[in-house]
Parts: C-alpha cells; sequence; structure tokens
C-alpha cells in the first residue's frame, strides 16, 4: 500500500523574535512532512520552539525564512486577510484553556465558526449537533461555559475545532488544565477523530502520556527538530 501523501510539507523555516536590542532565535532550519491522516506529537522543554512551531504550521505567524505548504498551498504567501480566510475554513484550534466564550452556551460557541460560512441557520444547527454529538454533549448544548466541567469544556472546545471539517487539527497541550480522567476522555476523542474521521492531528504537549495517543513523536531541542 503507498505512503499516504504529504499535507503540510515544511522546507527550511526559521524563525525568530526581537528582545529590546537582541534577536533570539527560537526555530532553525526545520525541514520535515506530515502526512494526511498522521496524529503527530511535537514535545521538548518549556522555549525548545514546540508551540511557534505549531502556530507557523496553523497560519497564526509566518517564518522569517522557508516555506510551509499546507494541502499544496504556500501559507507564508498569502496576504493577512487570505490566511484569516484560509485558517477559518482548513485549521481546527484546540488550546490548553478552553478560549470559549462565557456569556455563550456551548451550542453558541461551537457555532461560532461557522457564522461567517455562509451556511443557513438550519445548516449550522446541523453541523452544531453533529459536532457536539461527536463529542457526547447533545444533552449540555444550552449550558454556560461555568456550567461545564474542565473535560466538558475542553470537549465543547474540541467540538467548535471540528464543526467547519477542516483539514488539520492543531491542538496546544489541550490536556494541561484537566485532571488525569478529563485528559484521558480527551485523548480518546482525539484518538477517534483520528482513526475514525481520518483528521490529521498535531498536538504539542510535554505530557509522555499524551504523547503516546499520537502515532508518531517529534521532538525540539532548542529550535533543532531531532
Amino acid at each position: 500500500m503507498n505512503a499516504k501523501s504529504p499535507i503540510v510539507e515544511i522546507r527550511n523555516i526559521s524563525k525568530s523574535y526581537r528582545r529590546d536590542s537582541q534577536n533570539i532565535p527560537v526555530l532553525e532550519d526545520i525541514t520535515f512532512d506530515i502526512a494526511e491522516g498522521e496524529f503527530l506529537a511535537l514535545m521538548g522543554p518549556s522555549g525548545s520552539g514546540k508551540s511557534t512551531l505549531l502556530n507557523l504550521i496553523a497560519g497564526l505567524d509566518r517564518p522569517d525564512s522557508g516555506s510551509i505548504l499546507v494541502g499544496g498551498v504556500d501559507i507564508a504567501s498569502l496576504s493577512e486577510s487570505g490566511l484569516a480566510g484560509w485558517r477559518a475554513s482548513h485549521v481546527g484550534f484546540i488550546f490548553q484553556f478552553y478560549n470559549l466564550v462565557p456569556v455563550l452556551t456551548a451550542f453558541e460557541n461551537v457555532e461560532l465558526p461557522l457564522l461567517l460560512s455562509g451556511l443557513s441557520r438550519t445548516d449550522r444547527q446541523e453541523h452544531v449537533n453533529m459536532a457536539l454529538g461527536l463529542v457526547n454533549l447533545s444533552d449540555r448544548m444550552d449550558h454556560y461555559p461555568s456550567q461545564l466541567s474542565g473535560g466538558q469544556q475542553q470537549r465543547v472546545a474540541i467540538a467548535r475545532a471540528v464543526v467547519t471539517d477542516p483539514a488539520i487539527l492543531v491542538a496546544d497541550e489541550p490536556t494541561g488544565d484537566l485532571d488525569r480522567v478529563s485528559a484521558e476522555d480527551v485523548l480518546a476523542l482525539m484518538d477517534r477523530l483520528n482513526r475514525e474521521m481520518g483528521k490529521t492531528i498535531i498536538l504539542v504537549t510535554h505530557d509522555p502520556v499524551a504523547a503516546a495517543k499520537a502515532r508518531t513523536t517529534r521532538h525540539l531541542v532548542k529550535g533543532v527538530l531531532t
């Protein structure tokens, strides 16, 4: 059987940040591919550049040099508005602290990415119901974030991430704020999304238990991929 073609192609990317008069290198000449349908864990100590690399892949930041192709699109060459539109339709985001809007219900939080999609209200409702059903929270759709446990809030965030059917899911320490039981539930859900729905997932974590759910693990040490 042929190996799956890469959905992410990273070539010679470098990234540094300015701090006062200093130039602080974060990533140095990174080159690798991520296959379609992969579940990849990026590990490394704090300050190793793993979140920066994730943000570059997701189009939240731009490299200083090199290229990043996602689904054949050179995202580093897109305009700011073009990049925002690309992110909205191609990337699902899962964060450590959920980033839910506290005054919106679970349903409304999941619906947010669809509001600019041009879908009718009925179609949006169908998409949201499917996404909340996928994370087993159909019975909590009218609850506000403050009425949900941490694990339930993260599952709402995952429903929001998948509701647009994105090409890739990026997760930055998604279990870092959860107890072990809730973390296991979230990791099992991500495993299902990968195995059963074929979602390409890129997970940043320092937790070896979380990384063990991935199919592939890559390590960053001082901005260099090992």
